[in-house]
């Protein structure tokens, strides 16, 4: 049976699993034949990210159901760590980014992505900060893949896998507005309906501000007499999550989220 793209993308972008060779530029993971000393990469350096749009669904994947660590509730856990190295290296990671081997991130099978996890090697007590993009590892008594920057800091290279205890560190989102840009540059709106006629579509954009309390966008389209009502604009991706659902739950279940980057407004 073929696997699609883009379930690889989102369960199996881990070292332990086994995708298709095909996506990748050698078979076995390795490391490099020569790579700069990692002695001088620092920790992951924890703050608020908004979860990503890719790798935040529970999933399936032989079998088994994985879902997502929600909440904020403390998360520590206890178990095996391995390592991935130069056959992932420059390809996606579950949430989209880029793998690189040589920064300080992880995967994890159910924590959100991206949030930051303090990984302690009870062999040597040796610690890292990571930030975790990726999901795996799927071999059992494992709980995280680290990339090799963070297995070198953590001396799990030359053992291939490492007892560790990973504890979730909570990042609490900024107070201010303004530090919002370097938290999140993206916009957030709710997409619910399009129209053909302007007078229409302000309309219907003051009934939906009544609804659900809150401003509306319209958006023309730039090639034809379309206007896209969107809820919004949010700079918090969880309020625009909640919005969607509103919106789903009423007369609008086919709403979705759609991103836009800001503009960083000039200094005075």
């Amino acid at each position: 049976m073929r696997i699609s793209p883009l379930f690889l993308l989102l369960v199996l972008a881990g070292c332990s699993s086994t995708p298709s060779t095909e996506r990748y530029d050698i078979a076995d993971d390795i490391a490099p034949e020569s790579s700069p000393t990692l002695d001088h990469i620092e920790d992951a350096q924890p703050r608020y990210e908004p979860k990503s749009l890719a790798g935040n669904k529970d999933y399936t994947l032989r079998g088994k159901d994985y879902q997502i660590v929600t909440g904020s509730d403390p998360f520590i856990q206890e178990g095996d760590a391995s390592w991935y190295g130069q056959k992932f290296h420059g390809h996606q990671t579950s949430n989209g980014e880029i793998y690189d081997m040589y920064s300080m991130t992880a995967a994890h099978k159910t924590l959100p992505l991206p949030s930051y996890v303090k990984v302690t090697n009870t062999n040597n007590g040796k610690t890292a900060i990571v930030r975790v993009n990726d999901r795996g590892p799927f071999h059992e008594g494992r709980i995280i893949d680290l990339s090799m920057a963070a297995a070198a800091r953590l001396d799990v290279i030359k053992h291939g896998t490492a007892p560790v205890k990973i504890e979730l560190i909570q990042v609490a989102k900024p107070d201010n507005p303004e530090e919002w840009q370097s938290a999140n540059p993206n916009y957030y709106f709710v997409q619910l309906a399009a129209v053909t006629n302007e007078a229409k579509a302000q309309e219907i954009a003051t009934k939906l501000e009544q609804e659900f309390d809150t401003s509306v966008d319209i958006k023309k389209a730039d090639s034809a007499e379309i206007y896209r009502l969107r809820l919004g604009p949010y700079i918090d991706r969880d309020e625009a999550i909640e919005q969607r659902d509103k919106a789903k739950a009423s007369l609008y279940p086919q709403a979705f989220i759609i991103t836009s980057k800001r503009e960083l407004k000039p200094k005075t």
